[in-house]
């Protein structure tokens, strides 16, 4: 008689465990959805700087707009998650992207630049809210023990959809934009954000129907036991590590056309230079599925502290040298920013206990770096020189060695 329920339970186990792999497999459309839409924002930043002839820290208001969304967002997104619920949560965020994609109609037929900025604001109001619910989602569906590996899988597929994007963007508004007028040149954002538009509304329609475990929030706990995020030294320093991290990374790519459209570097058109960004969020990609594998034999802090390391050198060979070197150079830092988002993201989580949540939405908050970081580098571009001022991200690079090393380390509140 006993053998019974011992079966049954065996069968729910199985079950839950086939529920949870559905889920995240779903869940990886999310990632590649939003990698793929930040990425644009690599190509519209050359091309509206040359439409509205705008200098470098004029055309980094298009990071700052976008990236600004999160930290004005995440707590609201927070709020909203929480009370509807993770999935209907995605719902929401997946609907309200798709609507910012919609203004760049308007945005694109009165050719005025405030209105781009306002519907990228928009779109990144729908991207926070899916990242305020599914970065959790993720690190919870399954074993806290593999959530860094679970979260860096699912961020390669994010790094799919930013690999994509460069080539995508290249084809439907750099290359139609050549020789065109002004108008012309705005008017070639139209088909491609109409079809993300598309894509959006079609994504959330599917989730709103889909069957996804239900996963109970412990942030009510918080209260209950008076213990804060903000109490956690190792999710301090790792707020910190996100924002410097997403500010390099973005500042990075938001420069790369123009970099190798430099004389002493490749002297490329932007059409062209376009199709290298690949590279870039390419090896961004390979590097996350080689993580995931790594990460389970080895430290994920020194993993990380090794990958800062190697992406601050390579940036250094990049100010300090010319040609394909330099060009390379630029390019094979993504292989080594692959991993930085999603262990820095786990290990500030890591031991936090019912104050978990709260812990995320700080996290997402700090995403804010992306709007930050590259408009401090756009002011230092237009003072001192392009290449000159990607001592910025090398600095950001420094910190994120110092988190993975020393600063990720627990320890109990007040030491």
């Amino acid at each position: 008689m006993a053998t019974v329920p011992i079966a049954n339970a065996n069968q729910a186990s199985a079950a839950g465990a086939e529920n949870y792999r559905f889920a995240l497999g779903s869940l990886t459309t999310l990632f590649f959805m939003w990698g793929f839409i930040t990425c644009l924002n690599d190509i519209l930043i050359p091309h509206l700087k040359a439409v509205f002839s705008l200098n470098y820290a004029q055309a980094m208001l298009i990071q700052f707009c976008f990236f600004g969304a999160y930290f004005l967002v995440s707590v609201p997104a927070g709020v909203l998650v929480k009370r509807l619920g993770y999935q209907k949560g995605i719902v929401v965020g997946l609907l309200t992207a798709a609507l910012g994609c919609a203004l760049f109609y308007p945005a694109a037929a009165y050719a005025t630049y405030g209105l781009f900025l306002g519907a990228l604001f928009v779109l990144a109001s729908g991207i926070t809210v899916l990242q305020v619910a599914a970065n959790p989602y993720v690190t919870a569906l399954g074993p806290v023990d593999t959530a860094s590996s679970r979260l860096t899988l699912t961020q390669a597929f994010n790094s799919l959809g930013t690999t994509i994007a460069p080539a995508f963007g290249s084809v439907l508004i750099l290359s139609v934009a050549v020789g065109a007028s002004a108008e012309a040149e705005a008017d070639a954002v139209k088909l491609p954000y109409l079809l993300l538009c598309g894509m959006l509304i079609v994504l959330a329609v599917v989730f709103a129907l889909l069957k996804l475990p239900h996963i109970h929030d412990q942030e009510d706990e918080v209260a209950a036991t008076g213990q804060s995020a903000l109490s956690h030294r190792h999710l301090v320093l790792g707020a910190i590590g996100i924002f410097v991290y997403v500010g390099g990374e973005v500042a990075i790519g938001s420069f790369l056309v123009n970099f190798l459209g430099e004389s002493h570097v490749a002297g490329m058109a932007e059409a062209d230079a376009a199709h290298y960004i690949a590279f870039y969020w390419g090896g961004a990609m390979v590097g996350r599925f080689i993580g995931a594998a790594v990460m389970q034999k080895v430290d994920a802090g020194k993993v990380l502290g090794f990958n800062a390391t190697m992406a601050a050198l390579l940036v250094l060979v990049a100010m300090n040298s010319s040609g394909a070197l330099a060009m390379w150079a630029i390019l094979a830092v993504g292989l080594f920013n692959s991993i930085m988002f999603p262990t820095i993201f786990s290990l500030a989580l890591k031991n936090l206990g019912p104050a978990t949540a709260q812990g995320s939405g700080i996290l997402c908050l700090a995403i804010v770096g992306g709007a930050l970081v590259p408009l401090l580098q756009g002011l230092l571009a237009d003072s001192v020189g392009l290449s000159a001022s990607f001592i910025l991200p090398v600095l950001c690079y420094g910190y994120i060695l110092f988190y993975g090393l020393k600063g990720s380390k627990p320890q109990e509140a007040g030491k």
